[in-house]
Order: structure tokens, then sequence, then C-alpha cells
């Protein structure tokens, strides 16, 4: 496969790696940008990438709770500035309310009245009328004894560009009270789940896969190597217990109060945290960077 200058920049861009290791990492994988990002964390020349962390879209999300019952709906635009535009926050703000009193899903929101029409109408004629291509892309809706809702880089009150809920049973002060920090700590942390109970399975194989390759490769290089029995039973499941303390929400080192984890802090307060959502602004789309000096070129050939 022909490796492209794209490919190598892309890849350079997601891992932080210099341009001959990128492009060494892309040839050695035929081209397949995960085994180039798990080839290059193997030897150590790059972070893991999360894919969720090519934020390319715009828009809103918008957030909304009511009696134990929350959700975050996502509306992208083509650009920042429509996002500011009272029109399409109005627009943002009542296809949430929406979705707060009737919908579990996208599908089903699409297809629920708002002001007499279906809301997939209500977003084609504001298209018509705004001018500018709109997408309802995403929703979440969560349940518990208490759910808190939080707004990263609020555009206007209920909405913004990070919109987080939190479920927590227990009394519901306390639940209030902390779940608020608990939905400020996920905006910043951006957890991959719950606790290692609800984390994929296929992205542990796949992490266990890259430490084992990455621990014996280091210590294969090592001047005093140690014996394997220690790699697989000390170092590689101390690696994995690091990985799933921060990806894990129950796990991580609560970011009000680092002595403590995310799990001991819910404790200290008499209340448990069942569940939460993230839903950042254009989390995993890509879109398409044009490249100036080539179409300035273009332009002077024509």
């Amino acid at each position: 496969m022909t490796i492209t200058a794209q490919m190598v920049k892309e890849l350079r861009e997601s891992t932080g790696a210099g341009m001959m290791d990128a492009k060494k990492a892309l040839t050695e994988t035929n081209g397949d940008m995960e085994a180039a990002v798990d080839w290059l964390r193997t030897k150590g020349l790059a972070k893991a990438a999360k894919k969720a962390d090519r934020v390319a879209a715009e828009g809103l999300v918008g957030v909304a709770v009511k009696a134990g019952r929350g959700v975050a709906v996502e509306i992208n635009s083509e650009t920042d500035f429509v996002a500011k535009n009272a029109d399409f926050q109005a627009l943002v703000r009542d296809i949430t309310r929406v979705a707060l009193d009737t919908a579990n899903s996208v599908e089903v929101l699409k297809a629920t009245h708002l002001n007499g029409e279906p809301v997939e109408s209500v977003l084609q004629n504001a298209i018509a009328r705004i001018g500018e291509n709109m997408t309802l892309r995403r929703m979440h809706a969560l349940e518990g004894d208490t759910v808190v809702s939080y707004v990263h880089n609020a555009a206007t009150e209920g909405m913004g560009k990070i919109g987080v809920l939190v479920a927590l049973n227990g009394p519901a002060d306390k639940a209030q009270e902390i779940g608020k920090q608990f939905a400020m700590h996920i905006a910043a942390t951006s957890p991959l789940s719950l606790s290692e109970a609800t984390l994929d399975p296929a992205l542990v194989e796949r992490e266990l896969a890259v430490q084992t390759a990455k621990a014996l490769e280091e210590n294969a290089s090592s001047a005093k190597p140690k014996p394997e029995q220690v790699i697989h039973n000390n170092i590689i499941p101390g690696r994995m217990k690091k990985f799933l303390a921060e990806n894990t929400l129950l796990g991580q080192q609560f970011v009000i109060n680092p002595d403590v984890t995310v799990a001991q802090a819910a404790a200290d307060a008499g209340v448990e945290i069942t569940g939460f959502a993230r839903v950042m602004v254009g989390e995993g789309v890509e879109k398409k960077e044009d490249d100036f000096a080539a179409e300035v070129a273009k332009m002077v050939q024509g």
C-alpha cells in the first residue's frame, strides 16, 4: 500500500510521533492507522490515541434534566458562527426539551413532533432558513434517583461544547452537591467507562497486547533483563491496573481531591454513581481539511 504524506501527517497529529517514525509505523503495518498507533506505542514512541480527540464538526450539545431523567443532544452545524446564532440555539433548546419528554434514541426523536411537525422536518426547515447544513447526530438518555447535568464551555444556559450527565443513587441533597463535581470531573478527564466491568473487552484486549509487546521489547533491550515470569506476573499486570485506573470513572483520582478515587469520594458522600454520559461536539467526526497551498497552486495553474 502506498503511504501518503496525508497519512503520515494524520498519524503524527494523533500520536505526537516524529515524521520518520510515523512513516515507518505505517509501512510496517501496511497503512493500517490503528495498527500503526499500536506499533508506535509498542516502541514507546506515542501515547494512547483516542479517536474521540479528532474533533472537527461544529455545533452544540444541549442538556436537560427533570425528575430523575436527563438527556444530552448533539446537533451539528457547518460553522461555529451558526452555533452562536440565537435561532440555532433556540432550535437546540427546543429539540432537547422534546428529547427529555419523550425520546430514548435519535430515530425516535427525529419522528417526535415539535410544534406540530416531526423534529426532522423542523430541522430541515431550519437548514433552509439559516442557510447551513445541520445534523441531529446523537442523543443520550440517563435515569437514576438523581441525575445531574453540567455544560462546559457554555454558549448559553443548558448548551455548549461539552455536555455531561451523571446518574446517582442516594440522598438527593448529597447527590446534587457532589454530582455536579463528578460531572465537572467527567468533562475534564473523559473516562471511557464507569468501571472495569463496563469497559469494552476488545479495548482491554488491545491494550494488553500493546503493553505485553512493549514490556517484552523493553526487557529484551535492557542491560539487565528480568525473568519473563516477572514481566508477565508483575510488570504487565501493573501497567494494566494503571490503564484501568486512568480510564474508568470510578478508578480515576478525583480532580477535586486527588488523594481519593472517584469511587471513594462517592462512598464518602454516601452516594453511588450508576451511570454517566459525556458528549462533546464533533467527537469522532473527521472534517476535510482544505489544503490552501494546493488550492492556490491549482488556481494559478488553471
